[in-house]
């Protein structure tokens, strides 16, 4: 037994307490497990023969505490990058005469075979039961997402651009925050500047997606493009990449929008199903399974009569339906529902314009699309918008307590091991916070 001593933060008092080693081990042994846990190391006065083994411990164990704070940054980011590719491949399959429907009902597929093993494994301890109300909204996820929400964005992309198509997406934080206010989801106070910020945010992006469908503008020579002209893919479709007219720029724009409402319900939905089916493998798997299903039926009659449709070779198509299926459906499904419980809808789609400009950059190089003037500023009014929206949201994920499970916390606790700590312990101080109960009134500090 270790004789210590226990020092309030706030009233400096001293409480002798006791702990053994395998309690320290215990504590240490928690926090390496789980990083989130409100322990942590701080170097004292104290030395003994294990301090330089202790401060790489120490070191090691902020680092990994840093990496899970950025977790949910870098996860983002990754599946920017990965819609990114999907844009630019899907849009090269359909100016390949691809169907888009026939490409909704491969991609889903891929998606079920890759991810389904992985929810049978890893989550058949942990899966809740399957109930009728679960499986009616899996049902409804699927007819969102997979089959309305792709295919209204891949008869968008074919009538425009993929950069087009990856900037109309922007609008979807403003979709998704009017759906939430009308279903008295979202509170809207206009003496509020936070309130302000999102009603303005969002007329913003409204009307960036008018100036990139109405306003085309001159086209933006930029430097590795320069005296390229267009390819003969691009003579072969009729136009100059790029070069889309404006009937096609209304039509895409609306299927486009389109399809942002039906993802924004898409989002919302499963979030809410997260709550009550905490399964993010499983719900994945079941959304593309029944995704394909679905989709095929779609397929089916909208194909009717063109079997050829369905052949594809080793080729972009190919490519386009597998990497769009393991990224974009199985991997960017389950990331976004893991990081949407941590940290909300609104925080992963801030992150939307970044695929924006890959897109943009991209496009350029294996499209050979041309960027105009006044699409570029219509994508910038929506960023801004955007980010307004962001900004005005942002405090309600901060200060909601239904946005975040994290009771309050008592006066942190300074534990000082003393000398006569084991040699791994002796010099260190462990930082301790302990929760309070939710039925323990809160207490005012002046």
């Amino acid at each position: 037994m270790i004789a210590d001593k226990v020092q309030d933060k706030d009233s400096n008092q001293c409480i002798e307490t006791s702990l053994t080693s395998d309690a320290i081990s215990i504590l240490c042994t928690l926090h390496e497990q789980n990083p989130s846990l409100p322990v942590q190391y701080i170097s004292s006065s104290k030395h003994t023969e294990g301090e330089g083994t202790d401060k790489i411990e120490s070191k090691a164990m902020d680092a990994k505490t840093l990496f899970h704070k950025l977790k949910p940054f870098l996860a983002v980011v990754f599946l920017q990058f990965g819609l990114a590719g999907m844009d630019i491949l899907c849009k090269a399959a359909l100016n390949k005469g691809m169907s888009n429907y026939v490409l909704v009902v491969y991609r889903n597929a891929v998606a079920t075979i890759v991810i389904a093993p992985f929810a049978v494994i890893m989550e058949r301890k942990t899966r809740p039961r399957m109930t009728l109300p679960i499986f009616i909204r899996l049902i409804v996820l699927s007819l969102l997402e997979p089959v309305i929400d792709q295919n209204l964005y891949y008869l968008g992309m074919k009538q425009t651009t993929a950069t087009f198509a990856a900037a109309m997406c922007n609008i979807l934080p403003a979709i998704a925050l009017v759906m939430a206010w009308i279903m008295g989801l979202e509170t809207v106070k206009m003496k509020s500047i936070r309130s302000q910020a999102k009603v303005f945010g969002t007329l913003a992006m409204v009307a960036g997606a008018m100036i990139m469908t109405l306003v085309k503008g001159p086209v933006l020579e930029l430097f590795w493009t320069r005296g390229g002209g267009t390819t003969a893919n691009n003579i072969q479709n009729g136009s100059a990449a790029g070069g889309i007219s404006l009937q096609n720029s209304i039509e895409g724009s609306l299927m486009i929008t389109a399809g942002c409402f039906s993802w924004a319900c898409f989002m919302i939905l499963q979030a809410i199903t997260l709550r009550t089916y905490p399964a993010e493998l499983s719900l994945t798997a079941w959304i593309c399974f029944l995704g394909t299903v679905e989709g095929a039926v779609v397929a089916l009659i909208m194909e009717r009569g063109n079997a050829t449709a369905w052949f594809i070779q080793w080729d972009t198509k190919l490519l386009a339906a597998v990497y769009s299926g393991i990224v974009c459906s199985g991997v960017a499904y389950y990331i976004q529902g893991v990081v949407m419980k941590d940290r909300g809808p609104v925080f992963v789609a801030a992150f939307n314009p970044l695929s924006m400009v890959i897109v943009a950059i991209l496009s350029t190089f294996i499209l050979a699309e041309q960027l105009f003037l006044g699409r570029l500023v219509g994508a910038v009014v929506i960023v801004a918008g955007l980010y307004l929206v962001v900004w005005g949201k942002g405090k309600d994920y901060k200060s909601s307590p239904s946005s975040t499970d994290e009771p309050k916390a008592l006066p942190t606790k300074f534990v000082d091991l003393g000398d006569n700590g084991k040699e791994n312990y002796s010099h260190q101080m462990i930082t301790i916070s302990a929760c309070k109960d939710k039925e323990t009134p809160e207490t005012n500090e002046n």
